[in-house]
């Protein structure tokens, strides 16, 4: 038996037999020149091959009709396949020298694809993996190159490769697949989405893996452990189907939680929200019993559209509402820039050396006061039709605070004008994610109807460290004694000042960082739709004494 080891990309223990893809074969792309009377044939054949791919895309968009994660890849491609600023690039390119049109296509993707994946950010590197694909398609087209087809994957194996291409998860969704185990990819990867939302069995970064597997080979992917055995013995299998059983008996003594409080042993209530990014999402909060939602990330709405209206937002925002009911709802003003591109043209933000230092989020908001109007318009407009929570991201100074509550102010006269109905009693309030914020919790608490603390970006800011960056990974620690004392401290201002206050971060759903967060006297926490019956779980085992006894004992060391 050989094991390997990787990182966890979904949970879950699958077994197996191996479905090896085999690695990308090279395109030869061709290295002569061609003269100024060749240009019009070259690109009326450009032309073609992206109608082509995008006949293949609008295929592929209908096979997956209803499955919203991969619809929005496809819906992506398609806004790749007629983004007018890489197509005129490649153009002006083309036509200015004598190079082939393929050779122009290949150089242009894999230019823009580097600029991605040098960001040195996890989420654009997986978007370099976009443009790749999806002009990669053309660029097959046109070279008439035909590389493995996908759909030879059988019902019930597991996938073992160097990488799967964005537009190949369409397997995923047509065949039952027992796991994945594949050399390159990350957590925020499409593959790895769509992995968790199929509930698949996901490890990535195994070295070398798909050179010693071989078709045909038992394999088990241990999505809990980050390993994966191929060809394990007797013993060994008999251990993993043990674990695969205990996984799902687990998964079905959880599901009882779905309709209990979360309670500690001693009866303190814990409100357990959800933090979802597509109206899809918020029934799924509510089946895994949710107290409502605690971040609606709207920049997801933004990222598959290249404008989104009133129209478009209001629907979205009152469709989550109604679905939730009287429970609360907190939607989170646009949060672009950084490491979230929104493809808007007024909203583009270009050649900044640290993005995530840079104009994104509520500075970006006020930087283009006319997109938060629309915003809060439709915001507030759907505020009838439920209990909602506006929350400004990236806060670090009260004069934001103060602009956003003034532009607020502004839309709720003009709708009042205007006779449209809304909720005058909407609290707004911040998001504490920057040491800024949490020093001055108290001046911000003023202008504040509750906050909710992102322990992501706290824990980033505070330590210096990109949580994106494997080389200094073991440097972000969210329970590290700084970060911790920032949490009490805005905790303390928040309660002082008599408002809510909640945590959203990720903290919030590692049992340890739960364990702590109510320790110190959190009430409310937020996190994924599928970690809140496992959370209700964890505080069922202790008292509030055990919990306060071990956030003391975290804030004394780091």
């Amino acid at each position: 038996m050989d094991v390997f080891f990787g990182i966890s990309a979904s949970p879950g223990i699958g077994l197996g037999k191996a479905f090896v893809i085999p690695a990308a074969q090279s395109r030869t792309i061709p290295q002569g020149q061609i003269s100024a009377d060749d240009h019009a044939a070259h690109w009326a054949r450009f032309q073609a091959s992206l109608r082509n791919v995008s006949a293949q895309v609008e295929q592929d968009l209908a096979a997956v009709k209803g499955d919203k994660v991969q619809g929005e890849i496809f819906e992506t491609y398609f806004l790749m396949l007629n983004d007018p600023e890489f197509l005129g690039d490649v153009e002006k390119t083309f036509r200015a020298g004598s190079r082939p049109i393929e050779r122009v296509l290949h150089e242009k993707t894999n230019e823009y694809a580097d600029k991605l994946r040098n960001s040195g950010n996890d989420y654009l590197a997986e978007r370099a993996q976009d443009i790749c694909d999806i002009f990669g398609r053309v660029l097959d087209d046109l070279l008439d190159f035909h590389p493995f087809d996908i759909n030879q994957v059988p019902d019930g194996a597991v996938i073992v490769a160097q990488a799967m291409a964005p537009s190949d998860t369409i397997i995923l969704s047509k065949r039952h697949i027992a796991g994945l185990a594949l050399e390159e990819g990350g957590v925020s990867s499409h593959v790895g989405i769509l992995a968790r939302n199929y509930g698949i069995p996901a490890v990535f970064a195994l070295h070398q893996i798909s050179q010693h597997a071989r078709t045909g080979h038992t394999v088990v992917v241990d999505g809990l452990a980050g390993e994966v055995a191929l060809n394990p013995d007797g013993e060994s299998l008999a251990d993993y189907e043990r674990s695969i059983a205990a996984y799902r008996q687990r998964g079905a003594e959880l599901a009882a939680f779905r309709t209990k409080n979360a309670m500690t042993e001693d009866g303190t209530h814990i409100a357990m929200l959800a933090n979802i990014g597509t109206v899809e999402e918020a029934a799924l909060a509510l089946e895994e019993g949710a107290d409502g939602i605690g971040l609606f990330r709207t920049e997801f709405l933004f990222m598959s559209e290249n404008t989104f209206s009133e129209e478009a937002q209001f629907a979205a925002y009152k469709a989550v509402l109604q679905t939730m009911g009287e429970k609360p709802v907190t939607i989170r003003t646009l949060d672009a820039g950084g490491d979230k591109l929104v493809p808007m043209k007024d909203l583009l933000v270009h050649g900044e050396k640290n993005p995530l230092m840079g104009q994104r989020a509520i500075r970006l908001s006020l930087a283009h006061p006319q997109q938060l109007k629309t915003q809060l318009r439709a915001l507030y407009r759907a505020s009838v039709f439920g209990n909602l929570k506006i929350m400004l991201p990236l806060i670090t100074d009260l004069s934001q605070v103060r602009r956003a509550r003034d532009i607020a102010r502004e839309v709720r006269e003009a709708l009042r004008s205007d006779g449209v109905p809304f909720r005058e009693d909407v609290p707004i309030g911040i998001m504490v994610e920057t040491a800024a914020a949490a020093v001055t919790a108290d001046l911000l608490a003023s202008e504040s109807d509750f906050f909710s603390i992102g322990t992501n970006d706290l824990t980033q800011y505070t330590l210096g460290v990109d949580r994106e960056n494997a080389t200094v990974a073991p440097l972000y620690d969210e329970r590290h004694v700084a970060v911790l004392r920032l949490v009490r401290e805005t905790l303390a201002h928040g309660t002082a000042a008599g408002i809510p206050v909640s945590v959203c971060g990720e903290m919030a759903s590692r049992p340890d960082g739960a364990k702590i967060l109510v320790g110190l006297g959190i009430r409310s926490l937020s996190m994924s739709p599928k970690l809140i019956s496992a959370t209700k779980a964890l505080f069922a085992r202790h008292t509030l004494a055990e919990l306060e006894a071990f956030a003391a004992q975290s804030l004394q060391t780091s």
